[in-house]
């Protein structure tokens, strides 16, 4: 990053980023991050009035990324706004996973695959031929449930286990042109789709009490990991998910933290 991009001076050699999942949470932090820091932005997300308030003067749109037209869409706007495509942020995602025997379970399940699955696909495809122009990067929005498993989260826990896989993959298809494949895998984090555990005080300091670091993350923390993935600073990483999860993945759980006792 140059330090004329740094300044927001609206030189014709600002970056352009897109991201999804852009109303709220990690897409919101990230949307207000890249545009302080001087880049073009193009926020995309189903929750229109979420993409009213957002701070930086992105470019908004309203769409289901699960579908390919609103993919390709965001980057026709990229290249006609501003000729060029440097970054996509797939970070769209959906939670609420229903008991396998359930009712609706497996149509549910394929909302939530076509969500978190099938959209970084389409956003991908639509980008590759303008980040190999580029020669940038894609950073999807993983999980820590999709390094282990959740009781009662089956059809998250498959989108996010087959998204880090996915990376690898992507990440091999396109090193040779120049185009960096990365996610990150939030711990949890203060978003929408964890507000239920944030509702629950009990649950919530369970949770807390096997983080090492002892709290959730705040969104903003992990737009700093996205950031950092789309930098020059990350110019020989790809095919990497970045765990950034305040400690969790690396505690077995069976022993108590220090400081907490026997």
């Amino acid at each position: 990053m140059t330090s004329t991009e740094d300044s927001g001076t609206g030189t014709e050699d600002r970056r352009v980023v897109i991201v999804t999942g852009a109303a709220s949470g990690i897409g919101r932090a990230a949307v207000e991050l890249f545009a302080a820091r001087g880049h073009h932005v193009i926020a995309v997300d189903i929750d229109e009035s979420g993409l009213s308030d957002l701070r930086g003067d992105p470019i908004v749109l309203t769409g289901d990324v699960s579908a390919e037209e609103i993919n390709a869409r965001a980057v026709r706007t990229a290249l006609d706004r501003f000729g060029r495509l440097d970054t996509v942020v797939l970070n769209a995602g959906t939670g609420g996973t229903p008991p396998l025997e359930s009712p609706g379970a497996v149509e549910a399940a394929d909302r939530i695959l076509g969500v978190n699955l099938r959209g970084p696909i389409h956003g991908l495809r639509a980008a590759i031929p303008a980040l190999r122009h580029t020669r940038g990067s894609a950073i999807f929005t993983a999980s820590v449930a999709g390094l282990r498993g959740d009781p009662g989260n089956w059809a998250y826990n498959a989108s996010k286990g087959a998204l880090v896989n996915l990376v690898r993959a992507f990440a091999l298809d396109y090193a040779a042109q120049g185009v960096r494949v990365n996610a990150i895998a939030p711990g949890l984090t203060r978003t929408a789709i964890t507000s239920g555990v944030h509702r629950n005080p009990a649950l919530l300091a369970e949770i807390e009490r096997r983080i090492p670091l002892g709290r959730v993350a705040e969104p903003e923390e992990q737009a700093e990991a996205i950031w950092f993935l789309a930098s020059p600073a990350a110019s020989y990483i790809t095919g990497t998910t970045l765990v950034v999860d305040g400690g969790l993945d690396a505690n077995l759980g069976i022993l108590p933290l220090p400081g907490q006792g026997f």
